[in-house]
């Protein structure tokens, strides 16, 4: 059996202009992740991230950790949805990212109140009643991120192992598929992985099984870590 590991990003830089690029503390999370992937002495045979800077930094961090050379190939098709565009479907307002600073800087929690805007915008695109509004809608970003995780798959030869650097869209479109969920399950999963989490899959020549979900116990014995957002 072969595995591949799906990993979430460190925290990015949330309220900042440069919000793809990782936070101090998502740096450190993706080093403690690597810390304990070196100590399970797991040696990846392909190691692949999506397009987007936290991506390749979470890999660069992690990768540093476990003392392996930074030898990552990209693979935009495991890219996060575009959720600028999808929170100004739902308020056309915030096509100016200045006014949605501006009101979340009135709120009293703002990544709470910019969690729950989050929400309704990804409802609202999961509906597939507004498709026309998005120009990757939930099908096709679905679509995308199936046809990564077979091409994946496809390319690796018995028994080896892959890192994926990717993003939660991605990792909750896989676990959507693997476990048949509906979309409303979808969403609460999406809500819930935590920052370079673990989502593990082990495949055969027949066929590809989920492993393990959501997978942060390297975060335990630091709690503070352990961050969604």
């Amino acid at each position: 059996m072969g595995t591949i590991y799906l990993i979430r990003h460190g925290q990015a830089s949330f309220g900042s202009h440069r919000y793809d690029c990782l936070s101090a503390l998502g740096e450190q999370q993706a080093r403690v992740l690597g810390e304990a992937l070196r100590q399970r002495g797991l040696r990846p045979d392909r190691v692949l991230a999506g397009g987007m800077q936290r991506h390749h930094q979470t890999a660069a961090h992690c990768l540093a950790a476990m003392a392996l050379p930074p030898s990552v190939q990209e693979d935009r098709r495991w890219d996060e949805f575009d959720h600028e565009a999808i929170v100004a479907a739902l308020q056309p307002r915030y096509r100016d990212p200045a006014a949605l600073q501006a009101d979340l800087a009135q709120a009293e929690n703002p990544r709470r109140a910019f969690q729950a805007l989050f929400q309704q915008a990804l409802q609202r695109w999961m509906s597939g009643t507004h498709d026309g509004d998005y120009a990757e809608s939930w099908p096709a970003f679905r679509a995308r991120v199936e046809q990564a995780l077979l091409s994946l798959r496809e390319s690796l030869s018995r028994s080896q192992t892959a890192l994926v650097f990717s993003s939660g869209g991605p990792i909750s479109a896989v676990v959507r598929q693997q476990l048949m969920l509906g979309d409303a399950a979808t969403l609460r999963l999406n809500a819930v992985l935590a920052n370079a989490a673990l989502t593990k899959l082990i495949y055969s020549e027949r066929d590809l099984y989920l492993s393990t979900v959501n997978e942060h116990s390297h975060f335990e014995a630091a709690p503070a870590l352990l961050t969604y957002r």
